[in-house]
Order: C-alpha cells, then sequence, then structure tokens
C-alpha cells in the first residue's frame, strides 16, 4: 500500500455518486474507529443519515483522496462567515487517511486542495482543531502554516439530545 504523491489525486467528492458516497461513509468509520476518533463505527442507518446530511448542507466541502482505484482519504469542512473580516472562512471538520497510506503525502495533498479551494472562495482563514497527542497531525498542519492564534484558547462542546 504504498503510492508516491504523483499518484494520488483528490477531487471534489460527488455525492450523487453511489462510490463516492460509499467512499465517505468507509473512510468516516475508518477514522472513527482509529485510535485517534475512538469511537463506535455509524450504523448503515447513521451512514446514510451521514451522507444525505452532508449533501443536503449547503455549504459542506468535500474532498476524497485516491491512489490507484480506491479512495484513501478524505477532508470534510465547512464555509461560514467571519464577523472579524467580513468575509468566507473555512472549518475543516475531518482529515482522514487510511492508515497504509500515511506518510505518503495523501493529508498534504487533501490539505493543498482546501487551500485552494480557500482562496478561490476569496475566504480570510481557515480553521481546524487538532488533538493535543496528535503529534503527525499537528506537524503536518504547522508544515503547512497553521498555528494557534492564542495558546490558551479551548474548543468547548455542548452536545444536544
Amino acid at each position: 500500500m504504498t503510492a508516491s504523491a504523483n499518484s494520488i489525486t483528490v477531487a471534489a467528492c460527488d455525492l450523487s455518486d453511489m462510490s463516492h458516497r460509499k467512499a465517505v461513509a468507509d473512510l468516516i468509520n475508518a477514522y472513527i474507529m482509529d485510535e485517534m476518533g475512538g469511537g463506535t463505527p455509524l450504523t448503515e442507518d447513521e451512514q446514510v443519515r451521514l451522507t444525505d446530511g452532508l449533501g443536503n448542507h449547503p455549504s459542506a466541502i468535500i474532498l476524497l483522496a485516491a491512489a490507484g482505484d480506491g479512495f484513501v482519504g478524505l477532508l470534510v469542512a465547512f464555509e461560514n462567515f467571519s464577523t472579524f473580516t467580513a468575509r468566507p472562512m473555512i472549518n475543516i471538520h475531518d482529515v482522514m487517511v487510511l492508515p497504509g497510506y500515511r506518510g505518503q503525502g495523501v493529508g498534504r495533498r487533501l490539505l493543498d486542495a482546501i487551500v485552494e479551494e480557500a482562496a478561490r472562495r476569496h475566504a480570510s482563514r481557515i480553521t481546524l482543531e487538532v488533538r493535543q497527542d496528535n503529534v503527525v497531525a499537528r506537524n503536518l498542519y504547522k508544515s503547512l502554516g497553521f498555528a494557534s492564534p492564542t495558546p490558551d484558547m479551548y474548543y468547548w462542546r455542548k452536545y444536544l439530545e
């Protein structure tokens, strides 16, 4: 399972294509089951809700990375609007690469593609969250110019039932 950076292609996901829908569901499940995801895989019904929900979300940006004839990486982001810059901004929600393809440039290609898309949309910035213990991802993000503007800022959640 090795791929050269030149053999990796990144393209916008087309959720009307059943192979893309399956790839999104499969890659999200792989991400959930990964050590960094630490969750329970989505059921078939949840996979349908996921792909339908993403397809119906007006600001979703979904990129798929392929190597050979299979999908090996995924980036899910959403366009929002910055009140401080009065321009669009992009928040990266998920970036995942299958374990056998990590360290081969797949994540970098996905991130390069979202930076290009953000520039095309005249976005003022791209934001993301990363686990403190995910050193590999943090190093990749730093190498691409991402940084925490304030080290003491926290990402908080309130779950709703």
